[in-house]
């Protein structure tokens, strides 16, 4: 394979990885965030991982392929190899992720210390509907002498 081939190859293989990567963000964007971010950590590492084929030509592959051809065709022998390199570069990304983890924790609970308390969530601040008519017709009372100051709206 001439160069520019290997090159060219290469550039459609990661145009399609970061396609995969793409899809996979949006099917796992409903998920909880620790649960999510480590599945796509899992998927960019199987997709992105290059592992050797011909040391002496220095040329490589992706790994995944590498694997699923020598175990399902029995092209080669190189399927070890690519697994072990897998399993490095996940093991180097679960480590970099918990410490992005370990540093990222205190500082959104610093951060929602710093903004206060949460709103209630269930509107115990709001007045329900049935407050504000009784508000309003304890506001009414006669009423006679504010009602010459209001306009009324015609309805349509």
């Amino acid at each position: 394979m001439i160069d520019n081939d290997y090159q060219l190859a290469w550039a459609i293989y990661a145009v399609a990885a970061l396609g995969c990567l793409l899809v996979w963000f949006r099917l796992t964007g409903w998920m909880w965030r620790y649960l999510r971010e480590p599945l796509r950590l899992l998927v960019a590492v199987l997709l992105l991982t290059p592992t050797i084929v011909d040391p002496a030509k220095e040329l490589f592959a992706p790994a995944l392929a590498i694997t699923a051809m020598d175990l399902l065709l029995k092209v080669g022998n190189n399927a070890w190899r690519a697994v072990a390199d897998l399993a490095l570069y996940g093991l180097i990304a679960l480590a970099l992720y918990l410490l992005f983890v370990a540093i990222r924790w205190p500082l959104e609970r610093w951060w929602k210390g710093r903004r206060g308390p949460a709103p209630a969530a269930d509107g115990d601040d709001q007045p329900t509907l049935r407050e504000l008519m009784q508000r309003g017709a304890d506001e009414a009372g006669d009423g006679r002498s504010e009602r010459r100051g209001r306009r009324v709206e015609p309805r349509l």
